[in-house]
């Protein structure tokens, strides 16, 4: 048997499709293997349902490897648009079955045929079956763009050596099932699980089915009855224990500022199934009835001719759509039907106009789309580094949503927080996940800072998150550090895209709708947070930042610090990790203000960010900085053990001296590489005062949003630590490292558990202690009345593991923007490579050096290149837009100036 590429792990192996695509091969029986089991509440999801994503810029469709495709849509308020409820015969979509009138073929998983193969693609999810002489070949992608519709793709044919007269019901769900908050928070009042509520809310709609264009499809609306009053009283006496005793858990009592912020969708869009390329011969509305009691691998109705006409309007409803058809031995058809839904301002009409004309070709153009518009990196010998960037490009991307309320896309952090809570959050995850977009699309950026800037109050806070629909989450975090990741990525925007223009757009002010609205431009809303984040948040007392109730850590006040000391450490708390990332991101802000004009907000920016840096220089212990000030009673927190995440920082932003940085180099290999396989461990042992077990979670687990900084930092200092760093936290090096844990493999949560633990390389368990659970603790409920939501319930479709191996390629190249252009300082430790992005190109080879810097706008821009005395002395001639010239030299830079303009990079070659 030959050997699996690098990186596939237990369950199946990675390949390269018919498009010129990474693609994985999934080919576990999960119903026998037991190793496809996971630790799981199955409130949730079954413990052997593997996910994979398949989404464009609109919505995300979770596929299982059971079959069954789950569309999410967001506008109104996330939810599935086809729920999967077995026990009210709801079973997503995306399956389809093919009967000759004796025998049936699903595409739903069956380990009795003869093959089931299944493939997770870029934009697609592949089942191909054959059983009984009879092939079917399902593919079910979502155009690449920002259409809201899925293409279910069937092939099928005929092995047999007579003609076959065949029939296919192609089945997609349409009963809801919202990510509700309002739920969640229920469920701790009520002896019922959120799933549950959410599912009882799901059928106080009424349904009404229309056939479309002479049994072309089906068209399903629905209609909000209202509210029991038994759910009306519940969530009454919710609201008012959270305005009081419950007031730590959620920040008091949720109250929607207008009536266009909601926590439920009352009025979901219309959803359709459509065949594409024929009418059909039959349809049905009625899922209790088609599946019956053999259920989704045998339904009772699979057999028979459906009527032309609808007979159901029932709540347990479904949508199925039937095909004829007869093939000749060796015949094969293709058929194919759009599944979807209609936002505001899209007709059906249109849609299916649009999509019937180049059936054949959609599959390969959306395919092809794919490959452009990415982050490249081409390495001789580490083949699977440019198959990982590929995969990661297309994930990040494909989580894309669309939120109706504020009129943008959003990068939400999706996993258990998304999929199980219903939360839209922390507001600094999309930043962060933004960031590699700056090299490749800068309107996804824009639409990230706008949908920010959109939730920003009046004061410049930035809530920690969003529920519903426009609604600041209930949170008793208040996190300290929000305002730094938006000036980060604005100012990376800005500084490498040359797009000053942005600065001056006009936008509706939170809560964006009615009087208490406003507008106000991208720069003067930016100039509120820094104001919020300089003069509100402030300083403490050794001139750190304010901790307040949190930074990017949630839990190093809530669920480490005890319930009654919580409100001095609110007022008195500082955080080093602020401060020692304060002092790079308000540097970056200060360039970017400088590059516009506004030379008293940048100098202002600018002092600001060194009087962070001699504070955060006093917190050295002799070999690391501290974490935190938790007031006099507590004290300093990082004194004895290393917490990494304000390590990296301090590097970055120069408050370690050359000497300090030698000796973090040293301390972070020897105490937090050390003890993981896949990626530094987060404090350099666990404690046992830190909410979760011993090497889980913030209690020394793994954080890949974490170690994005550390591979920066590492790469200032030694390229090959950095490389070795990053590589140490990819898909492919979990995947080797632990091939027998599904998640890790193509997609993965936001923290794993490291080797501190009895379980390492997997992600937080149900009764696995975490901040969230304490704060319910607190409160006065029982453990399990907080469901017990765990990691491993919802583990992957995290995009912190996505896009940091994005950008950190970027950082391993020394990347960084300035007001004249940008400089480079390459420490990647190989001989050849090459970079490439819409925006930037950089390639090293046995000629010497070439590059591209496309920003939107004409100028002539400054190219600092640092590549060492020895290097730069081996360089003779330079090419800078296709002409030669004399190279400068300076010590151990090269510098090149050269113009501009919309689609005329700037082009350089240094040979030697």
């Amino acid at each position: 048997m030959p050997e699996k590429p690098f990186g596939s792990g237990y369950f199946g192996e990675w390949i390269g499709d018919e498009f010129g695509l990474p693609a994985y091969r999934y080919t576990c029986d999960q119903v026998r293997d037991s190793k496809a089991a996971t630790q799981v509440n199955e409130e949730w999801r079954p413990s052997t349902d593997h996910l994979h994503q398949v989404g464009n810029d609109r919505f995300v469709a979770v596929a299982s490897n059971y079959g069954h495709v789950q569309l999410r849509q967001d506008e109104g308020s996330p939810k599935f648009l086809n729920d999967y409820d077995p026990a009210r015969s709801q079973f997503g979509g995306g399956i389809g079955y093919l009967t000759d009138g004796e025998v049936v073929v699903s595409t739903f998983y069956n380990d009795q045929v003869e093959s089931f193969d299944r493939v997770f693609g870029i934009g697609y999810f592949r089942k191909t079956v054959k059983a009984h002489g009879l092939v079917v070949d399902q593919i079910v992608f979502a155009p690449f763009g920002d259409d809201p519709l899925v293409i279910s793709q069937v092939t099928i044919k005929n092995e047999r050596s007579q003609s076959v007269d065949l029939k296919w019901v192609e089945y997609w769900g349409c009963q809801l099932y919202q990510f509700s908050f309002r739920s969640f928070i229920m469920s701790f009042a009520q002896d019922k699980s959120t799933s549950e509520i959410r599912r009882e809310f799901s059928r106080r709609f009424d349904h009404k089915f229309e056939l479309f264009a002479n049994c072309r499809g089906l068209i399903n609306s629905k209609r909000f009855k209202g509210r029991t009053l038994s759910d009306r009283a519940t969530w009454k006496g919710v609201n008012a224990y959270l305005a009081t005793k419950g007031k730590h858990l959620t920040g008091g009592p949720v109250k929607p500022p207008i009536k266009e912020t909601v926590l439920e969708d009352e009025s979901p869009p219309t959803t359709f199934l459509v065949s594409l390329d024929a009418p059909a011969i039959g349809v049905s509305t009625n899922a209790i009835e088609f599946f019956g009691a053999g259920g989704v691998e045998s339904p009772d109705r699979i057999k028979e001719t459906l009527p032309l006409e609808i007979t159901s309007h029932k709540s347990e409803t479904g949508m199925f759509l039937q095909r004829g058809m007869s093939l000749g031995p060796g015949e094969e058809k293709t058929i194919y039907f759009a599944y979807g839904y209609l936002p505001e301002s899209y007709e059906l009409e249109s849609l299916v106009t649009k999509y019937e004309q180049n059936l054949v070709n959609l599959l390969a153009e959306s395919c092809n789309r794919w490959k452009r518009s990415r982050i490249h990196l081409l390495i001789d010998g580490e083949d699977w580094v440019e198959r990982e960037l590929a995969w990661h490009s297309y994930y990040l991307r494909s989580n894309l949503t669309f939120d109706a309320f504020f009129n943008e896309h959003i990068l939400s952090q999706g996993h258990l927080y998304q999929y199980l809570i219903g939360i839209q959050a922390a507001a600094r995850d999309p930043l962060q996940h933004a960031l590699p977009f700056v090299f490749t699309d800068p309107d996804i950026v824009k639409n990230i800072i706008r949908y920010t800037l959109k939730t920003v109050s009046p004061e410049g806070e930035i809530p920690y998150g969003i529920v519903g629909s426009g609604l600041y989450m209930p949170s008793p975090w208040k996190p300290s550090d929000q305002q730094l990741w938006l000036f980060w990525l604005v100012s990376e925007y800005v500084l490498a895209n040359r797009d000053t223009d942005f600065l001056d757009e006009i936008l509706p002010t939170y809560p964006i709708y009615g009087r208490k609205a406003g507008k106000a431009s991208v720069r003067e809303l930016l100039t509120r947070c820094f104001r919020y984040f300089v003069d509100k948040i402030g300083t403490g007392k050794h001139g750190l930042m304010r901790l307040a109730r949190g930074d990017w850590n949630d839990v190093v006040v809530i669920g480490h610090v005890k319930d009654e000391q919580r409100d001095e450490v609110a007022e008195v708390g500082e955080s080093i990790l602020n401060s020692s990332m304060a002092t790079y991101v308000l540097d970056h802000y200060s360039r970017l203000l400088g590059f516009v004009g506004d030379d008293l907000l940048a100098k202002e920016s600018l002092e600001f960010a060194d009087g962070q840096r001699d504070a955060v220089t006093k917190q050295w212990t002799g070999n690391w900085f501290r974490r935190a000030w938790l007031g006099s009673e507590i004290g300093w927190v990082g004194t004895d053990i290393m917490w990494l995440e304000p390590q990296p920082w301090s590097i970055i932003g120069n408050a370690a001296d050359d000497e300090q940085k030698g000796t973090l180099l040293q301390v972070i290999g020897e105490k937090a590489q050390r003890f993981s396989k896949h990626g530094a461990t987060i404090l350099s042992t666990p404690l046992d005062q830190v909410p979760g077990g011993p090497g889980v979670g913030t209690n020394a687990g793994v954080w890949p949003s974490i170690n994005g900084t550390l591979v920066w930092a590492l790469a200032l200092m030694d390229g090959s630590k950095a490389w070795e760093e990053w590589k140490r936290n990819t898909l492919a090096f979990h995947a080797d490292s632990y091939p027998e844990v599904w998640y890790g493999i193509w997609s993965g949560p936001d923290t794993y558990n490291s080797e501190f633990s009895d379980s390492p390389g997997q992600t937080i368990q149900i009764g696995e202690r975490t901040g969230v659970r304490d704060a319910a603790e607190d409160s006065g409920l029982e453990d399990e009345g907080f469901l017990g939501v765990g990691w491993t319930d919802f583990p992957v479709f995290n995009m912190h593991p996505h896009a940091w191996p994005l950008y950190t390629t970027a950082k391993m190249l020394g990347i960084e923007f300035n007001i004249e252009g940008l400089e480079i300082s390459p420490s990647l430790p190989h001989q050849k490579y090459e970079f490439n992005s819409p925006l930037l190109d950089f390639e090293k080879s046995e000629t010497g050096y070439k590059g591209k810097y496309a920003p939107m706008v004409r100028g002539t821009w400054k190219v600092v290149i640092n590549l060492g005395e020895e290097e730069t002395g081996r360089l003779s001639t330079a090419v800078v837009n296709g002409m030669e010239q004399e190279i400068i030299k300076e010590e151990d830079r090269v510098i090149i100036t050269g113009t501009s303009a919309p689609e005329e990079p700037l082009t350089w070659e240094l040979k030697y």
